[in-house]
C-alpha cells in the first residue's frame, strides 16, 4: 500500500531521512523504532505532505504522493494520529469528529463512521458535548485517534501514540491499535515504547540518524541483541 524509495529530507541544510526505503504492504503493521532525534517523526510528515522530500519517491496505492499538498494526501485515504494529539481545545468532542469527515471521501459516510468511533470510544459519546481541551491526556487521545477514524483512512499513520499517557491509557492505546489491525486497517506506527510496538508489529523497521540500519519480523527485532541493548535495556 504504501512504498517508500530512496527518500532524503532536509530541514534547510540539515539532513533528517537519508536514502530511506520501506514498504507497508495492505493490512500490516509496520513498526518504526529509533532515539529521539533519529528521523522517525519526519518520515511520517513526508509522507502525510506537510514536509517536501529533496529527493526519492513516496507511493501510496501505487499513485505518486511525494511532495503533493497534504489535505490531498489525507483524502487518498493516508491518515495520521499526530503526536501531541493536536485536539482543537475549544471545540466539543462531537465538533472536533466532525472536522475528520470534512474530507470529500469521508463526508458520504460520516454518521456511520460516527457510530463506528463511539463503539469504539463510549466515553467519547458520553462527553461528546464537552470541550476537548477538558478532556484527560488519555481521553484526547482516543478522541485523536477517533477524528482520523472519521476521514475514512486506508491506513492510519500513529507518532508516539502513548507518549505522556498512564500505563492503562498506554494499554488501551495498543489494545486499539491491536483491534484496528485486526479489522484489516493498514497501520505505520512510530512507537517509544519499544517492546510494546515490536509485539503487535508484522515488520518492523530500526531508523538512527535518518538511515534505516535493521529491518525484519516484530518478532525477529524483538529478539535482537542489538535491538535489545539500545532500546529494551536489556
Amino acid at each position: 500500500m504504501l512504498e517508500i524509495r530512496d527518500l532524503s529530507v532536509f530541514y534547510g541544510d540539515a539532513q533528517a531521512i537519508d536514502g530511506v526505503s520501506l514498504s507497508v504492504d495492505d493490512g500490516q503493521v509496520v513498526a518504526l523504532v529509533g532515539a529521539n532525534g533519529a528521523g522517525k517523526t519526519s518520515l511520517i510528515r513526508t509522507v502525510a505532505g506537510i514536509l517536501k522530500p529533496r529527493a526519492g519517491s513516496i507511493r501510496f496505492d501505487g499513485r505518486e504522493i511525494g511532495g503533493q499538498d497534504s489535505h490531498r494526501v489525507c483524502n487518498l485515504g493516508v491518515g495520521q494520529v499526530a503526536e501531541g494529539r493536536q485536539v482543537f481545545p475549544s471545540l466539543s468532542v462531537l465538533e472536533n469528529l466532525q472536522v475528520g469527515a470534512m474530507l470529500p471521501r469521508a463526508r458520504a459516510h460520516a454518521a456511520a463512521a460516527l457510530d463506528r468511533v463511539f463503539a469504539m470510544f463510549p466515553r467519547l459519546e458520553e462527553r461528546a458535548s464537552q470541550s476537548a481541551g477538558t478532556l484527560s491526556g488519555g481521553e484526547q487521545q482516543m478522541l485523536a485517534i477517533g477524528r482520523c477514524l472519521m476521514g475514512a483512512p486506508r491506513m492510519i499513520m500513529f507518532d508516539e501514540p502513548s507518549l505522556g499517557l498512564s500505563p492503562t491509557m498506554v494499554a488501551e492505546v495498543f489494545r486499539v491499535v491491536r483491534e484496528l489491525h485486526a479489522q484489516g486497517m493498514t497501520i505505520l506506527l512510530v512507537e517509544q515504547n519499544v517492546a510494546a510496538s515490536l509485539q503487535i508489529a508484522d515488520r518492523a523497521c530500526v531508523l538512527e540518524n535518518g538511515r534505516i540500519v535493521l529491518e525484519g519480523t516484530g518478532a525477529s527485532l524483538l529478539d535482537d541483541p542489538r535491538v535489545k541493548e539500545a532500546y529494551l535495556g536489556l
